[in-house]
């Protein structure tokens, strides 16, 4: 099934319950920044609650906020109990602290999965798996690369993954190229969050490896992603319409999670 499809099956069955909760669970967006792919992202955001019927709002705020203004912000939302999830839009601007601000959400409304006390696993990496498990891949003695090693993707998905009892194995910038051909030589899941375009080949590849390409490159109007488009694997995840439909389900998830433990 292609992710667009089980998405589409994903939110019909939220909406479901949704329609069965006597309060609807409440989003509330904050946005310190004119970021267009940011903009378009929190846009899709909150298209995805209207189709489950969640609540969701959108707060912008000036891109020359202080840092002590916007914690003021995010104190209120997180008092309100009218709100059951919060999500600070990234990026943010060079005075603010992004590492402060995610300490700033209440971990029991941290439907980003960000905060280290948080009850949501980080959206993007649980994404991943959630799809890999339906498709039937399992995880239990599987060699899993990540490529990338970022707080908001690389990091918490080796965790995850090697909470699934895989051998997990974290690849950067600072691998030597013959270190990283060979554990992608070995890899039966690969994912790969660099933010460089077709960096992934085919060249080390199993034809039996599943490859979950999380990156977003805008070249010439178009999007690509870091790995070349049809490699010959058993398995890879498109760009667009990939993991960021992944990601904006799990965010969903992660709400109605939040409105269930706020009860």
């Amino acid at each position: 099934m292609t992710i667009k499809d089980y998405v589409v099956m994903e939110k019909a069955k939220l909406k479901t319950l949704v329609e069965s909760m006597p309060v609807k669970p409440h989003l509330f967006i904050i946005q310190v920044n004119d970021d267009e792919a940011s903009t378009t992202y929190v846009n899709g955001k909150l298209r995805d609650c209207a189709e489950v019927g969640v609540r969701a709002d959108l707060m912008k705020l000036p891109i020359t906020i202080s840092q002590a203004d916007l914690i003021k912000e995010i104190d209120k939302l997180n008092k309100n109990p009218d709100v059951h999830g919060l999500i600070v839009q990234m990026p943010l601007p060079k005075q603010i602290d992004e590492e402060a601000i995610k300490f700033a959400v209440n971990p029991l409304k941290d439907v980003d999965g960000f905060h280290p006390f948080s009850k949501m696993t980080a959206c993007t990496p649980k994404g991943i798996v959630d799809y890999l498990t339906f498709e039937g891949i399992t995880f239990q003695g599987k060699n899993a690369v990540v490529i990338g090693r970022s707080n908001i993707v690389g990091k918490p998905l080796a965790k995850l993954l090697t909470s699934k009892n895989a051998n997990v194995t974290i690849l950067h910038s600072k691998t030597k190229p013959e270190d990283m051909n060979f554990y992608l030589e070995h890899a039966d899941i690969v994912c790969i969050a660099i933010g460089h375009k077709g960096f992934l080949t085919g060249e080390h590849l199993k034809k039996t490896a599943v490859v979950v390409d999380v990156g977003i490159n805008r070249f010439e109007g178009k999007l690509y992603g870091d790995a070349e488009p049809n490699l010959n694997v058993a398995l890879q995840t498109p760009v667009p319409g990939g993991v960021g439909l992944l990601t904006r389900l799990t965010l969903i998830k992660n709400l109605i999670e939040a409105y269930q433990h706020g009860i």
